[in-house]
């Protein structure tokens, strides 16, 4: 095969097209060509000639083809692991050139409601703003903080490990703090001085919107407020950081569980990151975590 030839493998990775990437992602997850195409919104034929092209580039088989199912092959399966991983990557790249050409720099800091160690983020802001580098910071909240800052929604995030996924992220970890169940106020729980992971067996623990849970837990949760509305319901009970408690409702109790492993709240930011703007606000983060372990705040219980 001639070398100038698109379809030849010797320079795979020069010639794959995020597009061809895409479609066989839609039909990796399917496994089915008629609902993938349906999916992409484009006809079969054009699909299936597009994964054929991307076979040749690469050299490889990725989808074995029979009348009646589609199976991915090792390398498929390779593929529809990392390409996930790359379209991403490419997505929060394109996001990120376009806030950076935008009217004015600024820095996006992605949060869930409360998630900032029971007030560590004021004296963050306070002591950003004193730095030459520092620009505008835009909050971005909700429960997805881990996916904004992966997909280039925002610069950096403060997150709860192990509970939301910092792997391939550049961390600093600020604060670590016990667990507390959040339970209805006339739950057989709440009056005593504290519990036991095993004491909230059977209980239902509902799960981030769009993120993983077993079926058995109860239905996804988008935010902050509904979470706690289904909490005073009677509809689910959660192991949250304690800083939460200074959020809690009247009609809602948090007890302290006793072998809960501690939660560790960490700043996170790309690995690739180059921003002065950002690398000053990781400054002045760590600074402020570390004075306030030195100096703990009393917090209302």
């Amino acid at each position: 095969m001639d070398a100038a030839d698109p379809a030849s493998p010797a320079d795979p990775v020069s010639t794959v097209e995020t597009r061809e990437l895409a479609y066989f992602l839609a039909v990796a997850r399917e496994l089915h060509f008629g609902r993938a195409a349906e999916r992409l919104g484009i006809a079969q034929p054009p699909l299936s000639r597009a994964i054929g092209r991307l076979e040749r580039r690469l050299g490889v088989t990725l989808l074995e083809r029979t009348s009646r199912r589609v199976v991915l092959t090792p390398a498929g399966e390779t593929l529809a692991a990392e390409g996930a991983a790359a379209l991403d990557a490419v997505a929060a790249a394109v996001r990120r050139t376009r806030r950076a050409g935008g009217a004015g720099p600024r820095l996006v800091l992605a949060m869930k409601p409360g998630g900032d160690g029971g007030g560590l983020l004021p004296g963050i802001l306070a002591a950003y703003e004193r730095e030459p580098d520092a620009v505008p910071v835009e909050m971005l909240l909700g429960y997805g903080a881990d996916r904004a800052l992966r997909d280039g929604r925002a610069d950096a995030a403060l997150l709860y490990t192990p509970r939301q996924d910092a792997a391939g992220l550049a961390t600093e970890p600020l604060l670590e703090e016990r667990q507390v169940a959040v339970l209805p106020r006339n739950h057989r729980l709440a009056g005593r001085a504290e519990v036991s992971m095993a004491d909230l067996d059977g209980e239902v623990r509902p799960r981030a919107a769009q993120g993983p849970g077993p079926a058995s837990e109860g239905q996804p949760v988008g935010d902050g407020g509904q979470l706690m509305q289904l909490i005073a319901l009677g509809r689910a009970v959660a192991v949250l950081p304690e800083s939460m408690r200074g959020l809690l409702r009247a009609d809602l109790a948090a007890v302290p569980v006793r072998d809960a492993a501690p939660t560790t709240l960490v700043l996170a930011w790309p690995e690739a990151s180059r921003s002065r703007s950002l690398a000053a606000f990781v400054r002045c983060a760590v600074a402020v975590a570390a004075e306030n372990r030195r100096a703990p705040r009393s917090r209302t219980r």
